[in-house]
């Protein structure tokens, strides 16, 4: 599509909703859960079906002409990921997963940890983060966490003084929180390179709407997943990596594709090469086209006009929850995290009060969301950190309340814990997202605190 200014592009984000998202106003849908995923475009969808109506594509790991066709568009895809992330193919390499889970899951079961190597994270990290944690301890690895500062931001001194605690191990942090929407400062991973320390980030729930160019941010590890981009193709996430810092991953298992031999008579193999040697079994070699299709279909928007269209809904939706107040003044929400658009990403989380500044159960506004046709978010959004923070869960609380018995169920947790909510409300917008949009939502909010609404929930099942 031809563009020549930030405001030719801005105008095209606004009608996309029309020509790629039809079925929002044909089924009077409100969709404000893109930290969750993106939507499908129609254009991409309609564009993977012709492809493989029109081609013969087989197994890549082989030299048949339906094997050469597929090698060579996963060979595109790859390019295209790496560009979209502005990592030379000199420095870097693009390793295909499942997910950004299975790209941080790789780097963590073949890292290696020990007394000297420690992990460190946020206390605004992702479960997917937090679970690297059992690999460090089984390890024997110091396992640190950065704790965060006021507005749920993590600040910048505390980082430095865990990474000049001792060792030199491995570093993760989020670019972008996916429960609050705090955007985390991308210098830290050159401040930890330089200390020594190798670097994770977790893109994920920052790329949508924020670039990032690793000539400028050396990280060494980046997970993300394509449908929290783009929305389409699902089940395809990546890992860009540094080759040198592959090199220095020890994986613990091998399988098809990942070997150039082995014998079934003794405990030997000849590993593949990067990227190969971490890509367990057949890719999904008919979807990975679609990531080629789905960098162009972002890149012909242009970052620059997405953040101006969701920084706009973002600022909005937050004045328009800071102005919600019950009939005596008291305030009706209590946002989690930051309340202006400064570094930050499409994401708020809140709570809606009662009068008496006590939170509602989250459960109540879902469901006068979803009778509104309003898709969102609610629970702790797989960051406990979060949660822990904004309720006072301090660590001395949490060790205290597991030392009263092990827990059945999220319920039983939070009885042990005391706390007045674990969960919350998180609205995530999106290029399909508009205005009306917001304004749906801000109306049900209104209605749900004017008619003092309560309900009767049974137990959570997950956070």
């Amino acid at each position: 599509m031809p563009t020549t200014s930030l405001a030719d592009r801005a105008c095209h984000v606004d009608a996309l909703r029309e020509a790629e998202f039809p079925s929002l106003d044909a089924s009077g849908h409100a969709y404000l859960d893109y930290t969750g995923a993106a939507l499908a475009p129609l254009s991409l969808v309609r564009g993977s079906a012709a492809r493989l109506a029109s081609g013969v594509y087989g197994n890549p790991h082989t030299a048949s002409p339906a094997s050469l066709a597929s090698t060579r568009l996963v060979e595109e895809a790859r390019r295209a990921a790496l560009s979209f992330c502005r990592a030379s193919p000199e420095e870097y390499t693009a390793v295909f997963t499942p997910n950004a889970t299975a790209a941080l899951r790789l780097v963590a079961e073949a890292y290696p940890f020990g007394p000297d190597a420690p992990l460190a994270f946020l206390g605004d990290d992702h479960n997917s983060v937090l679970g690297m944690r059992r690999y460090a301890t089984r390890a024997g690895a110091p396992v640190r966490v950065v704790p965060l500062g006021p507005g749920l931001r993590t600040e910048t001194e505390a980082v430095t003084a865990c990474l000049d605690a001792g060792g030199r191990g491995l570093f993760a942090f989020p670019a972008q929180s996916n429960a609050t929407g705090v955007r985390h400062p991308l210098e830290w991973a050159g401040e930890a390179r330089r200390r020594g320390w190798r670097v994770v980030l977790d893109a994920a729930a920052y790329l949508p709407t924020g670039p990032l160019d690793l000539t400028a941010v050396p990280a060494d590890f980046v997970a993300l997943s394509w449908y929290k981009i783009t929305g389409f193709p699902t089940g395809v996430g990546c890992l860009i990596a540094r080759r040198d810092a592959l090199a220095g991953l020890n994986r613990p298992w091998f399988a098809g594709g990942t070997v150039r031999a082995s014998s079934s008579h003794t405990d030997w193999h000849l590993p593949a090469p990067a990227p190969e040697g971490f890509e367990d079994g057949t890719l999904p070699f008919l979807a990975l086209p679609d990531v080629t299709a789905a960098v162009a279909w972002h890149r012909a928007i242009g970052y620059d006009a997405v953040h101006h269209h969701v920084t706009r809904l973002t600022v909005r939706l937050l004045e328009g929850l800071t102005a919600l107040r019950h009939p005596g003044g008291e305030p009706a929400v209590r946002v989690l995290g930051p309340l202006s658009a400064r570094d930050r990403g499409p994401t708020v989380t809140f709570n809606l009060l009662r009068p008496d500044g006590s939170p509602v159960d989250e459960r109540v506004l879902q469901l006068a969301a979803a009778e509104a046709r309003i898709s969102l978010r609610t629970g702790c959004f797989c960051n406990p950190g979060v949660a822990e923070e904004a309720n006072g869960m301090t660590p001395e609380v949490v060790r205290a309340a597991l030392t009263r018995g092990t827990p059945s169920d999220v319920d039983a947790y939070l009885r042990q814990l005391a706390v007045q909510a674990q969960g919350a409300v998180r609205a995530s917008m999106g290029v399909a997202t508009n205005a009306r949009d917001v304004d749906r939502l801000l109306e049900v909010c209104a209605e749900v605190v004017t008619q003092g609404a309560e309900g009767v929930f049974g137990p959570r099942v997950g956070c």
